[in-house]
């Protein structure tokens, strides 16, 4: 009976262990993710328009990510229809969606819309996947885009667009894309595709999918020559370009796939929510857009919505819902169940 308890303790052990590196890598994505904004304005400021950085940042990207592409080109021919998924999706559709909503309708609105996706994942996880989600799951999820909206301070300038608030929508659902083909095969042990090919390819496509929409043989060359003001100080363009593609981009994605591997789709979506609250405060230390009161307490809110969501939704589902849609019990942790089986068998 020791034994199997002590067996049963180091499961669960490792379990917490693997949530915790899914949870600091999801947290490290946020911040990588969040960067791009404060990089990104002083080049757009400069000159050069969103779209162009835009392709800046997939296409360096997807030239880093070009050795790994080759080392993985099996995947082509096995798993094609999830790479163009995540190269049209998770890459080029939450770029090119995001960035035409922004053209019609105010920033925050636009980025309040799209991180309605952690309640989209969820929705895909219950009622497409037909797997059980916890209460406290979705009441995250609820505290999460509540206070977005305080950090985005919503009401500040808000107007109807029907197309803007679709490509916004669009941008959401594109991100749902991203949460869940990032998931696809985290389950299929040996034989899940490599997390390292999917963003090598996905990006690739994407590269190619943003070069047909941003067009950038027009693009002012010589910004990237310069220099950028950031907050008074002078950054040299490709400096910041090099923190867009590396950090913002390779990084962002390959710690973002690796810890939806590690947690779920729902879960780690809630906790992306946190790139708003980080992109804001970014912001306000290196751009010097100073946060109001509004903003600080909607931050704390993302905060506790992120918590209140990793802390009890399951980090992967263990047991099938039942016929008839009906979710099954949760299972009970290793440690239980090794004892009960050890005194039933005593």
């Amino acid at each position: 009976m020791p034994v199997q308890a002590s067996q049963g303790n180091q499961s669960g052990s490792r379990q917490g262990q693997g949530r915790g590196v899914g949870l600091g890598l999801a947290l490290g994505s946020a911040i990588a993710f969040g960067g791009s904004g404060v990089a990104a304005k002083p080049l757009i400021e400069a000159g050069l328009d969103p779209l162009h950085v835009v392709w800046l940042r997939v296409a360096g990207a997807a030239l880093v990510m070009l050795p790994v592409a080759w080392r993985h080109r099996g995947l082509l021919l096995r798993r094609p229809a999830l790479l163009l998924g995540f190269g049209l999706l998770a890459v080029a559709g939450v770029q090119a969606c995001y960035f035409a909503a922004i053209s019609r309708i105010p920033v925050g609105v636009a980025l309040l819309v799209e991180y309605l996706a952690p309640a989209l994942v969820l929705g895909w996880v219950r009622f497409v996947q037909r797997r059980p989600v916890t209460r406290a799951a979705a009441v995250g999820v609820v505290l999460a885009v509540g206070g977005l909206a305080c950090v985005v301070e919503v009401w500040a300038g808000l107007s109807f667009d029907a197309v803007g608030l679709l490509l916004a929508l669009g941008a959401a659902c594109c991100q749902v894309g991203y949460f869940v083909l990032s998931d696809q095969g985290s389950d299929a042990g040996d034989e899940a595709p490599d997390p390292l090919g999917v963003i090598a390819y996905g990006l690739l496509i994407g590269a190619v999918v943003l070069t047909v929409v941003a067009r950038p043989w027009g693009m002012d060359w010589s910004v990237l020559a310069g220099s950028a003001d950031m907050d008074g100080s002078s950054v040299p363009a490709w400096a910041l370009i090099g923190w867009i593609v590396l950090v913002a981009t390779v990084i962002a994605y390959v710690t973002g796939v690796l810890s939806v591997r590690r947690l779920s789709p729902q879960v780690a979506g809630v906790v992306a929510c946190l790139e708003a609250v980080i992109a804001t405060v970014l912001a306000w230390v290196m751009l010097g857009e100073h946060l109001s009161a509004p903003q600080i307490i909607g931050g704390a809110v993302v905060l506790a919505g992120a918590f209140i969501a990793q802390s009890s939704a399951p980090a992967k589902p263990r047991r099938e819902p039942a016929a008839g849609g009906v979710p099954e019990p949760e299972p009970e942790p290793e440690s239980e169940k090794s004892l009960s089986s050890t005194s039933d068998a005593s």
